[in-house]
């Protein structure tokens, strides 16, 4: 058929049960016809009579556009009979219907998944579904992490090492600060909370063991860790994942450098050397502010408090504390690189990207520090 012609379409109603179709029904002649054709309407019940004889071409865009009309005309009620109609016009437009009887309601067809109706039922599989996806790509990285560590041992001059002293600047020294005030208010609050009870019983002198093995065994390396997901692991996320929606990585890659030995190895060593030694720091300090307040409040003084604490706090308790660092500080790494290389598309993402690894790598580390509590136990430490 031919396609070329111009002749704008046109329909008429010459009675109210007959219609007159004329010119040409393609996509160059159908202009702004198609939306008028919603206006049309025919007595309900009655047969309508569509007088195809002045229809001069037709394709795909007119034959779907003459389907809705007579889909319209049956959908009021009315019978439709179309008069002089081409058989090969007829038989596109058979074509065309059947298409559009196959097709999906455009109600649940255009609306994003997440606007379609569903059930609480549904919505808990689609969560546990994602979240099952997620620890899969989860711990599918930390093999990538480990595959790039066993090349960089096996050819140490693959390793960089100005990136890894630079994160070791800014998520260790830079941090000091932050982390020791955070650690003497710690240490104070846990001595007063705990003066009065041991008042009450004169044993003032337990407040060294209270404050010691509460700091060295848990708050001062779980605090810690939590200070530096914030940190530290918000940091890591975000720039890798403008990195990736400025297609960063991309280029990385296209050069030929591996972006897990760039971006990911000095981050992940950097942080399990600095989280132990801002773990020790988070000690003193801690321990600093509850004899502090010993003093003031029970009258403890500061030679007391230490005698106290040596023989209160074992070497294997001080150890236990720092023993954790250095996997608090792996899970708060990958967790901030893992979000930030799962950015897509644009600042949006990177914020949500971001906030994700915090939560998440601040839920993994209390997860950890809780099995540690379970496994000391049992291992009677």
């Amino acid at each position: 058929m031919n396609t070329l012609l111009t002749t704008p379409a046109a329909i008429a109603q010459a009675a109210p049960q007959e219609f007159a179709l004329s010119g040409a029904w393609t996509a160059r002649g159908l202009g702004t016809l198609a939306p008028r054709l919603a206006a049309l309407s025919a007595p309900a019940g009655s047969g309508v009579v569509v007088d195809c004889a002045g229809i001069e071409a037709l394709d795909t865009a007119g034959a779907w556009v003459l389907q809705k009309l007579l889909r319209q005309l049956r959908a009021a009620g009315s019978a439709v009979h179309l008069r002089d109609f081409r058989p090969e016009f007829a038989r596109l437009l058979a074509m065309v219907g059947k298409d559009l009887s196959t097709q999906v309601p455009v109600t649940s067809a255009l609306l994003p998944v997440s606007s379609v109706p569903s059930s609480h039922l549904e919505h808990l599989g689609r969560s546990a579904a994602g979240s099952l996806e997620q620890g899969m790509a989860l711990l599918g990285f930390v093999g990538e992490i480990a595959l790039a560590f066993t090349r960089c041992l096996a050819h140490p001059v693959r390793f960089r090492w100005r990136p890894m002293l630079s994160n070791l600047r800014s998520a260790g020294f830079d941090a000091l600060p932050i982390v020791g005030l955070l650690s003497f208010l710690l240490g104070i609050v846990v001595a007063y909370q705990g003066a009065d009870q041991l008042r009450q019983y004169g044993a003032n002198i337990f407040i060294a063991d209270l404050v010691g093995l509460s700091m060295l065994r848990e708050f001062a390396p779980l605090m810690t860790a939590i200070i530096v997901a914030g940190r530290s692991g918000s940091a890591y996320a975000a720039q890798i994942g403008t990195m990736s929606v400025n297609e960063e990585i991309d280029a990385l890659r296209a050069l030929g450098i591996a972006p897990l030995d760039l971006l990911v190895l000095p981050k992940v060593l950097a942080l399990s050397i600095a989280l132990p030694l801002l773990t020790v720091f988070a000690d003193l300090l801690g321990v600093f502010g509850g004899m502090l307040m010993a003093r003031a409040q029970l009258g403890v003084g500061f030679g007391e408090f230490l005698d106290r604490l040596v023989k209160a706090v074992s070497v294997t308790a001080y150890l236990v504390g720092v023993c954790k660092a250095p996997v608090f500080a792996f899970i708060i790494a990958v967790v901030g690189c893992f979000h930030g290389f799962r950015t897509r598309g644009g600042a949006d993402s990177v914020g949500r990207q971001t906030t994700r690894s915090v939560v998440q790598s601040i839920f993994l580390v209390i997860v950890a520090d809780a099995l540690f509590s379970v496994a000391f136990s049992v291992l009677d430490l």
